[in-house]
């Protein structure tokens, strides 16, 4: 039997109990609704919706306006993915590992500017990482795991994120634009089942300068997608992709559940939902998953 409320409006915020009441009041205008089903008390409810979703998300927005919220729309059917594809970089992790290397080398001021403009959708990613890349030319090798131990933070939720959707059956992937000596592990310690990324090329302990070919791009992270889903038998309706830049649109797009992390500008726009006040525990209650089944790893 078709399930009698087929959207839900997903509500996320350290304001959830003040604004229950008044999403209901602006949904109840805009179509039949459930009654209001929390995921997190006080801090995360589903809003179960009869009609399409597009006007309530609209008004419960407006409403909301200036609050800390994370409001979205899913379908009711299949919320729970089966295949989880993340970006790294500003979105696991809390930086961007090549402009923290170029600190370190004293050019972040060269390089920043150019990552910014890159997630931003302005340059083409493969010209643009090439050409950082050869400002980092002589850098010490030893310099990357002085990176990893001062500069890279796990972002909060990213371990819980991947520790439950593990424990649920979840095939889990992060693919960084980023490099694999980072990613490798950020990997680790978050628990995905695999990783792909780029690679710096090192000789006598010194960056090369030059970055292993082919580079992996957008249209590398959506291949990727697209075959985990293939050998798996499952369809991209089955899949969770979430990143915050240019990088990552094709795959967010094109998955079931495509969320932008503190999205740029033009994945904001294109993302089907967008997590921007929130933590990534939020992934997990766009699922439909309660605090009670959320796993908490040990340190």
């Amino acid at each position: 039997m078709a399930d009698p409320f087929p959207f839900v409006l997903n509500v996320v915020s350290a304001d959830a109990d003040a604004l229950a009441g008044p999403l209901r009041a602006a949904a109840a205008k805009h179509g039949a609704v459930a009654e209001i089903d929390w995921l997190s008390q006080d801090r995360a409810f589903d809003l179960p919706l009869l009609d399409e979703p597009e006007p309530v998300l609209a008004a419960a927005r407006a409403v909301a306006d200036g609050a800390a919220a994370d409001i979205n729309a899913v379908p009711a059917q299949n919320r729970r993915k089966r295949l989880l594809i993340s970006d790294m970089e500003s979105t696991i992790i809390d930086c961007e590992c090549i402009d923290e290397l170029a600190d370190f080398a004293g050019i972040r001021d060269k390089i920043a500017p150019i990552t910014e403009r890159t997630m931003r959708g302005e340059i083409d990613f493969k010209q643009a990482l090439r050409e950082r890349v050869a400002l980092l030319k002589g850098l010490p090798a030893s310099t990357l795991e002085q990176v990893y131990r001062e500069r890279v933070h796990i972002n909060l939720g990213a371990r819980e994120l991947v520790a439950t959707m593990k424990a649920n059956g979840t095939y889990t992937m992060l693919v960084s634009g980023g490099f694999g000596f980072f990613t490798e592990r950020v990997a680790r310690e978050c628990g995905f089942d695999m990783w792909q990324a780029n690679t710096l090329e090192i000789v006598d302990g010194k960056l090369t300068g030059t970055v292993g070919e082919p580079i992996l791009d957008r249209d590398a992270k959506l291949t990727a997608l697209n075959d985990a889903a293939h050998e798996r038998g499952l369809s991209l309706e089955d899949a969770a992709a979430i990143g915050d830049g240019a990088n990552d649109l094709a795959m967010i797009t094109a998955a079931g559940l495509g969320v932008g992390y503190y999205p740029k500008p033009v994945l904001a726009a294109a993302a089907p939902a967008v997590i921007a006040h929130t933590d990534l525990r939020t992934l997990l209650y766009l699922q439909g998953y309660r605090d009670a089944d959320i796993i908490k790893p040990s340190p």
